[in-house]
């Protein structure tokens, strides 16, 4: 039996909103080691949510819905029994459920060609606080696919 993995804890909270979520976000947009770059970009993203007319407010608020809002709670697992692969449907861990999230969140954001990467991304953010774009409609494609191989659930392992 394999021994439980230990899972080290992100060190050290944003300096600005005082949350690892956010400096998990920067650090799942930072391309080759750019970390100030990355930085520029949420912080320009999260003025931008703030001074939005509609759908606006608390920037660290609507990241959280966010995230809440495009993480899945079931995802399928490819598992092989007798020759034939089954799309087995699994219930996501919450690590993971928080970093599908916001890869989906920054995926949908790079998608967007022509507009800067700060505006997609808080553009993309604001939608999936309201449980709406890219990053919301994969989650529920997700879910969709693991209610349709519910039949294979008892090969989960």
């Amino acid at each position: 039996m394999r021994r439980p993995i230990k899972r080290r804890p992100l060190v050290g909270k944003d300096d600005r909103y005082d949350s690892v979520n956010v400096s998990r976000l920067v650090n799942y947009i930072m391309v080759r080691g750019q970390k100030e770059t990355a930085r520029k970009i949420v912080y320009a993203a999260f003025e931008e949510i703030k001074n939005a007319k509609e759908g606006g407010g608390d920037p660290v608020e609507i990241f959280e819905a966010a995230i809440r809002n495009a993480g899945p709670q079931m995802e399928v697992r490819s598992r092989r029994v007798g020759g034939a692969n089954y799309q087995v449907p699994r219930e996501v861990r919450p690590e993971r459920r928080l970093a599908l999230a916001l890869r989906w969140i920054i995926t949908a954001s790079r998608n967007q060609k022509g507009t800067p990467m700060f505006k997609s991304l808080s553009s993309e953010l604001m939608l999936a606080a309201r449980e709406e774009g890219s990053a919301v409609k994969k989650k529920e494609d997700t879910h969709k696919m693991a209610e349709a191989n519910r039949a294979f659930a008892h090969f989960a392992w």
